[in-house]
């Protein structure tokens, strides 16, 4: 055997090895690569689902906002509408006038006056009810006093108001409209 053939056999050999350890290396390679896209991909879609959850979460807090605020802007504007049907009703009740307003501030006075049982009783009311009543107090055991800031009807005191019985349109309406508030807001706001 000559020294090129030994030489080329090395030579075959080493270039056998060195193509072998390219080739491992280049499995090995290929499998971190593999293993590193793979890892990435999870990383990835573990983020994509960690944004996805986010967004949900997100749309919903935006959701969740945007029918509170709804709902209390209907509960304002439930409030507002109400709160004009109050007024209505408090005006009608001062333009009451003649025979109307005569009988129902007749009724009340004797209601406030059957709470007595005898003694001086003075009756409040409103200033532009003063000669009304002057006129429903006559042949009764009472005067009429000082003006009362109300819508109409009377207020009566024992002699040193020491009782008191508030029949004021006022106090009436008061009575009237939180038992009846559930039934008015149905009526005016029926849900379909």
């Amino acid at each position: 055997m000559s020294l090129e053939t030994v030489v080329e056999d090395i030579r075959e050999q080493a270039e056998a090895q060195a193509e072998a350890i390219r080739e491992e290396a280049e499995a090995e390679a290929e499998e971190i690569r593999a293993e590193a896209e793979a890892e990435a991909d999870q990383i990835r879609e573990q983020r994509e689902r960690d944004v996805e959850r986010q967004i949900d979460q997100e749309r919903e807090r935006g959701l969740s906002n945007a029918e509170l605020e709804a709902k209390q802007a209907r509960l304002r504007a439930r409030r507002s509408v109400l709160q004009d049907v109050r007024e209505r009703v408090e005006d009608e009740l001062v333009e009451l006038d003649g025979d109307r307003r005569r009988d129902l501030t007749e009724s009340l006075l004797t209601d406030a006056l059957d709470e007595f049982d005898e003694g001086s009783l003075v009756v409040h009311g409103r200033a532009e009810d003063r000669d009304l009543l002057d006129d429903l107090v006559t042949d009764r055991d009472a005067t009429v006093g000082d003006p009362r800031d109300c819508l109409g009807g009377v207020v009566v005191t024992s002699e040193g108001a020491r009782v008191r019985v508030n029949n004021t349109f006022d106090a009436v309406l008061e009575d009237v409209w939180e038992e009846h508030l559930r039934a008015v807001s149905d009526r005016l706001f029926e849900e379909e």
